[in-house]
Order: structure tokens, then C-alpha cells, then sequence
């Protein structure tokens, strides 16, 4: 072979070795083997939202830095779960595909008690489903959570039509948009100001709910709000 050929092949073939074991380093850096893995195991039963809160935390603590623990999923665990549930909280969020509450606070089966619907809102149906966790369940914690760049929140800034029953959502979450515009806001920083507000807007409506009302009084019930950056993974508490 010519000298003048054989050298830019070798070039590539070295390129292509070091792509490859490049490739593979970052992959094992990022993939943490199950068996190295801290076990999760949560208390047998949380009885305040204190605890309860420290779980969350500790969770998405995991979370943000890549190291989840490792979860009981097996049927054994999914059979213990057929005799009914026993979640320390619950988790109104929404409903966006990148905002999965189990992974961002790192639970398993059984753990969280959630509510999942466009712009973390409270309408009646989710506030009954609220109401069922609190008094049947006995979940000591409720946090409302919303998020970075939230579409519906988005939207209701941009305005316009709403086809369907996404005017109803709008509605919900219009006061929230309209009391942001009054900081003279704009643009990234108006919609993470009307993403607050939505949540201290859903908090207050949870608050209203008669069964809710009694627990809190009773002290046996804590609503807390949180927002969720997309890009760190990390939950901000209000």
C-alpha cells in the first residue's frame, strides 16, 4: 500500500478507537449497576408531613444526581400491594410527559398517591381524588407541583381560542396569568411567575375542600407548593 494512503487510514482507524472507548466511558459513568445501588426501603408508615416531606427531598436528591435507589418491583412487592395501598403523599401535578413524579422524587410502587392533569389544576374531580387520599388513606402531605415551561401555562399567556375542553383549563389558569402581568413581566419570566401563582392558586383551592379543611385543622394534613426545573431535575419548594 502507498505510504501516501496507508497514513490517513490509520489516522481514521485511531479516531475511530478512540470515539468507541470514549463512547463506553461515558456510558458506564452514567449507568450505575443495579448491584451498587443504594436500597430503598421507606418507613412501614409515615404519620407527618414532616416526614413525609423528607422523603420527597432525600428522593429527588437521588434524582438530580443520577444515583436513584434501587425499588422493590417484583411480585412479591406488586402482590403485598393487591391487600391495599399506603402512600405517605400526594403528588397534584401535571400532566406533561416530562414530569413523571415517581421518577423526579425517585418512589416506588405504593409510594405516592398522584394526581396528574394539564396545568396542575384542581377542578372537582381532582380535588375529590385529593380528598379521597386524605381521609381514606390518611396521606399526611399534599404537594401541588408545577413546572418549568409549562404548555398550558404558556398558552393561557399567548391567549387566543381554546378548542375543546381546553378552554377549561385556561379558565383555571387565567387569574393566575393576569395577577403575574401586574409585576410588568415579560416573556420566560412572566410564565414562570404565573407558574407560582397557579400553584398557590391550586393550593388555595385544595384548601377550600371541606375534607381537607377538617384535617388541617386536626393538624394531621400539610399543603406545600414546588416547581420543577427540566433541565437539573431539581424541585424547588415555595
Amino acid at each position: 500500500m502507498p505510504v501516501g494512503l496507508a497514513l490517513p487510514l490509520l489516522l481514521v482507524a485511531v479516531l475511530a478507537t478512540i470515539v468507541v472507548v470514549a463512547g463506553c466511558t461515558a456510558k458506564n459513568k452514567s449507568a450505575i449497576p443495579a448491584n451498587q445501588r443504594q436500597e430503598y426501603e421507606r418507613p412501614e408508615k409515615v404519620e407527618s408531613a414532616v416526614e413525609a416531606k423528607k422523603l420527597l427531598v432525600e428522593g429527588n436528591e437521588r434524582f438530580v444526581s443520577g444515583e436513584t435507589a434501587e425499588k422493590d418491583l417484583s411480585g412479591t412487592r406488586r402482590d403485598e400491594l393487591t391487600e391495599g395501598q399506603k402512600p405517605f403523599a400526594v403528588i397534584v401535578c401535571c400532566a406533561d410527559s416530562r414530569v413523571p413524579p415517581e421518577h423526579v422524587f425517585d418512589q416506588g410502587l405504593g409510594d405516592i398517591f398522584v394526581v396528574r392533569v394539564a396545568g396542575n389544576v384542581a377542578d372537582p374531580v381532582a380535588i375529590g381524588s385529593v380528598e379521597y387520599a386524605v381521609e381514606h388513606l390518611e396521606v399526611p402531605l399534599v404537594v401541588v407541583l408545577g413546572h418549568e415551561k409549562c404548555g398550558a401555562v404558556s398558552a393561557t399567556v399567548e391567549g387566543g381560542e381554546a378548542p375543546g375542553s381546553i378552554g377549561a383549563i385556561v379558565e383555571k389558569i387565567s387569574p393566575s396569568v393576569e395577577k403575574a402581568r401586574g409585576g410588568n413581566l415579560e416573556d420566560e419570566e412572566l410564565i414562570e411567575k404565573a407558574v407560582e401563582l397557579n400553584v398557590e392558586q391550586t393550593m388555595r383551592d385544595l384548601k377550600a375542600s371541606p375534607i381537607v379543611t377538617e384535617r388541617r385543622g386536626k393538624e394531621e394534613l400539610s399543603i406545600l407548593g414546588a416547581t420543577y426545573e427540566l433541565g437539573s431535575g431539581e424541585v424547588k419548594w415555595l
